[in-house]
């Protein structure tokens, strides 16, 4: 195998494709930074126990291992950084009131987890702390759709489900996990096929309630079809209260529901939220609430903190939105003399970009588009127009 193949699903990443990407990156994160985030960057590689910790270990197939030649410790590469966001709140930060974090950077993943999809997304993400009322869900979900927006996304629809559905009627049922991972696929999939096999000793009620939430999906009507259909279970009853609520409360944003969808049941604990994009064969950012994430990491006090947010990967959008302009630059020739070096400076210090033409290459490709050259007259540098 020749050296410079890279491995299945690992790509480089170009430059106009990279500074597409970078510009996009600092776009979204300023949006978070104006809703009042703030920037957090944890470590690429960190000891399993800590990667895998909490919800974390629904992540372990996900996760590249390594031995750790300094200790001789278990170590792991990231695949998701909103478990180490929690440890920062919980153990590093430590603070009493509502807390707001951003970030972003790569992750690793052992596989693709959709088709088409790098084993090495760029993931950007927000976390809100400390706050259980819907007032959080609805800011996340703001936010999310600003970035957006602001990435260039068109034609948005917002996807919303709840895990303490599914949860309810499971609740009180003594089941393996892997019968459990069983009856959500099928759920999931809308197999009531299978989903009526694996249910058949079931109560009756939790039977046929199962069997009404792969009907239970569509616009807003839904909500009201299943208050009519499901058992009058308090979470359930709460969870198509609060759905109701934040879409009155976004009553410009397109929302369908899909109340048969738990994914990422043994992670999120309230609304989940995905959203998909025009040109989009998937979801380009998930989210929801997944309170207690933080319990884990406290030591002598209890760090059980209410937390929402969501995350999304940069390569991705960036496939699925036009290249934003080029800024153009200034063509200079190349040169040692004072005043052309201090004017090359100062143009710079300006933010121009300005790109000197090295001896014998004067006439190559224009990568920069520059739209301007410095040229001498009399005694001066002077811009003047291509």
């Amino acid at each position: 195998m020749s050296a410079w193949v890279l491995p299945d699903h690992i790509a480089d990443v170009l430059p106009s494709e990279a500074r597409h990407i970078e510009e996009l990156r600092r776009q979204l994160l300023e949006t978070s930074r104006s809703y009042g985030y703030e920037l957090v960057s944890p470590p690429l590689l960190e000891h399993i126990e800590s990667l895998l910790t909490g919800t974390g270990r629904a992540l372990d197939l996900q996760t590249f291992k390594l031995v750790d030649q300094l200790s001789g410790r278990m170590m792991g590469l990231r695949a998701d950084t909103t478990p180490q966001v929690a440890r920062i709140d919980a153990h590093l930060l430590n603070r009493a009131g509502v807390t707001r974090l951003c970030y972003c950077g790569p992750v690793l993943h052992t596989r693709p987890d959709r088709p088409h999809a790098t084993r090495e997304p760029l993931q950007l993400g927000a976390e809100i702390y400390g706050h259980q009322g819907l007032e959080a869900d609805l800011e996340i979900l703001q936010l999310a759709l600003d970035c957006l927006g602001c990435a260039g996304m068109l034609d948005l629809q917002v996807d919303l489900a709840d895990a303490r559905i599914v949860a309810s009627l499971l609740q009180a049922l003594d089941l393996t996990d892997d019968k459990r991972e069983l009856i959500f696929s099928a759920l999931a999939s809308k197999n009531a096929s299978a989903l009526a096999d694996l249910t058949q000793s079931f109560p009756k009620d939790i039977q046929q309630a199962l069997t009404d939430l792969i009907d239970l999906y569509g616009d807003a009507s839904v909500l009201a079809l299943a208050q009519a259909k499901l058992p009058a279970h308090p979470a359930i009853a709460q969870a198509l209260k609060q759905m109701q609520w934040l879409i009155e409360h976004l009553p410009q944003v397109r929302f369908s529901f899909d109340l048969a969808d738990a994914r990422g049941y043994a992670y999120y604990s309230g609304l989940r939220f995905a959203i998909y994009a025009k040109g989009a064969s998937d979801a380009v950012l998930r989210g929801g609430r997944y309170d207690g994430v933080g319990a884990v990491f406290g030591h002598e006090i209890n760090r059980e903190r209410p937390a929402v947010g969501f995350s999304l990967d940069l390569k991705q959008v960036v496939g699925l939105v036009p290249a934003l302009p080029l800024k153009a630059a200034i063509r200079a020739p190349w040169g040692t003399e004072p005043g052309l070096r201090a004017a090359i400076a100062g143009l710079r210090l300006r933010g121009e970009t300005v790109v000197c033409a090295l001896p014998g290459h004067e006439s190559q490709i224009d990568e920069f588009h520059c739209d301007r050259e410095l040229i001498q007259s009399a005694d001066q540098w002077l811009l003047k127009a291509i």
